[in-house]
């Protein structure tokens, strides 16, 4: 089915900038989050051109301006050309810092008081053809980072980890940041979250050993506004079903449960952990009222874009599936330093699509 779009002439404002703007403003009001320590200081951020990573340089360039922070932002990329794909107009406002590899980062002459480190493969089926490189990036990447920290002697460190270190939990099982996943080691898809696990724990030994004052969020899956039309997650294939107005075809059951996370709240989040969070603490980050099942979350985006919906099983384990899981997570823990999720499953679909539908229009 052809896909009607819209006119944009010059100097129109992209759905996806609207959204950020909105998203912005959102996060600018959490009071909770105490901005004055971002007043004039520098930011490194790793991971700046994937979905989170731009979205908290993204958001956070409008709250520099807005709260007058005089925050300075670095970011480091492989792309010079994806990040100005990413930022356009607005890589001006940020500093890059180019890096060719994980084993190494290129010598920063500034001084930097905050690293977000986001750097990470993301897709299951990069895991499984290439998992020695998955790992390679995750510690020697992160060890590069942490040993920045050091010569920096940065106020905080925060590391993106994944509900996946909480492995398979039984169903009806409230997760919380002390429950400790068992994994296969011989499962080669267990490279991604095995080598999270490996740097949070990097990322502690640096804490006690160096003293350096890492965080670690650990984020349930994270989609909204950004994320990319030829995404491979199975959110942003529900997405497209809708976009190109076409049937949902489930490759299995969709009996996998988990809570999921708008953009913006994942920043905030991020945020909140980085400047209040305990040094060598690790929080999760989820909206608990999503909690649903793969299929249940098929069956909203169907109804509300009026496509169908059909399971076709097939063997998928070659193609990088996780085992079926029950990802009920506990946000308490967090939730102690003020933070809280805004925004539900339905609209982040919705402010998905819109942008994604605009993007398959460029």
């Amino acid at each position: 089915m052809a896909i009607q779009c819209g006119y944009l002439g010059r100097g129109t404002v992209t759905r996806l900038e609207k959204f950020i703007k909105e998203d912005a403003l959102r996060c600018s009001q959490c009071d909770y989050i105490p901005w004055d320590k971002l007043k004039n200081k520098k930011l490194l951020v790793t991971g700046a051109t994937g979905l989170i990573g731009s979205s908290i340089v993204r958001i956070l360039l409008h709250i520099n301006e807005w709260r007058a922070l005089e925050l300075s932002i670095l970011i480091l990329t492989r792309s010079t050309e994806k990040a100005r794909k990413v930022f356009g107009a607005d890589l001006d406002k940020i500093t890059l810092i180019h890096g060719g590899g994980y084993q190494t980062i290129p010598d920063i002459s500034s001084d930097i008081d905050y690293i977000i480190h986001g750097a990470s493969p993301t897709s299951s089926k990069f895991f499984v053809e290439n998992p020695v490189e998955t790992l390679e990036t995750a510690f020697y990447g992160t060890n590069s980072l942490l040993r920045l920290a050091v010569d920096k002697n940065v106020s905080a460190f925060l590391y993106l980890s994944s509900m996946e270190v909480y492995g398979t939990p039984e169903k009806g099982t409230r997760i919380k940041e002390s429950d400790s996943g068992s994994f296969d080691p011989a499962k080669i898809r267990n490279c991604y979250p095995l080598g999270k696990i490996v740097c949070e724990n990097l990322c502690c030994s640096y804490a006690k050993e160096y003293n350096v004052p890492v965080k670690i969020a650990r984020l349930t899956q994270t989609f909204g506004p950004g994320v990319d039309y030829k995404d491979s997650r199975v959110f942003a294939e529900f997405a497209r079903c809708a976009v190109e107005h076409r049937d949902i075809v489930l490759k299995t059951k969709g009996q996998t449960q988990r809570d999921y996370l708008y953009t913006a709240d994942a920043v905030s989040g991020i945020l909140t952990i980085l400047l209040k969070g305990e040094c060598g603490q690790a929080y999760t980050v989820a909206n608990e009222g999503t909690y649903c099942s793969v299929y249940e979350m098929a069956g909203i985006v169907a109804e509300t874009y009026g496509i169908g919906l059909r399971v076709q099983e097939q063997d998928v384990l070659k193609q990088g599936y996780a085992d079926t899981l029950y990802m009920d997570l506990d946000t308490e823990k967090i939730g102690r330093l003020g933070w809280r999720s805004t925004v539900g499953l339905g609209e982040m679909y919705r402010r998905m699509i819109e942008a994604m539908r605009q993007e398959s229009c460029d």
